[in-house]
């Protein structure tokens, strides 16, 4: 096992995975936290192998640990998460970028096209953004309901503006 991020590809072994283990220092940890908007960033760690498929792609295999401090979106409090997942890439030698700006996924979400390096770090830099809890909430945080009307009005609630209810109370007045 290695603690070496970057690697050229013409130099791996094709009949042997290549392991490795990340585990950046407090430096780095402060400057992904920063990057990635974080509050805290403790325990990070990738570790895994990459191995050949095939005559010319890569697999990259690997266990992402981390945990993260984000604040609730709620009240803005510290909410603490513990990130512990399996990360798969598949880079291919030869890759068919698309040629439009939007484009439904079809293919593996998890197949990459393969450069003269293969850069383990920034995998789990991408692979910690991706798994990110997108609204983290702390215990118990509620978001309250807004009401804003004119003076002298009602304001609509929820309930008044579900498409069906009244639909609902229409039909139960026609049956009587």
């Amino acid at each position: 096992m290695t603690d070496k991020t970057v690697w050229r590809v013409a130099d791996l072994p094709q009949n042997a995975p290549t392991s490795f283990a990340v585990r950046p220092d407090a430096d780095t940890l402060r400057q992904i936290q920063d990057q990635l908007g974080l509050l805290g960033l403790r325990k990070l760690s990738f570790a895994g192998k990459i191995t050949a498929s095939g005559k010319k792609d890569w697999e990259v295999r690997a266990d992402l640990g981390a945990t993260v401090v984000q604040p609730c979106v709620v009240t803005l409090e510290p909410v603490t998460t513990r990130l512990d997942m399996p990360v798969r890439r598949i880079l291919l030698a030869e890759w068919d970028a698309p040629d439009e700006t939007e484009v439904e996924m079809t293919e593996d979400e998890e197949a990459d096209q393969l450069g003269t390096e293969i850069d383990v770090f920034a995998m789990m830099v991408e692979a910690l953004a991706l798994n990110l809890p997108e609204y983290p909430r702390a215990d118990g945080a509620e978001l309250g309901q807004l009401n804003v009307t004119e003076p002298g009005k009602a304001a609509l609630t929820d309930e008044d503006v579900k498409p069906f209810a009244g639909l609902a109370e229409l039909r139960d007045k026609l049956k009587k």
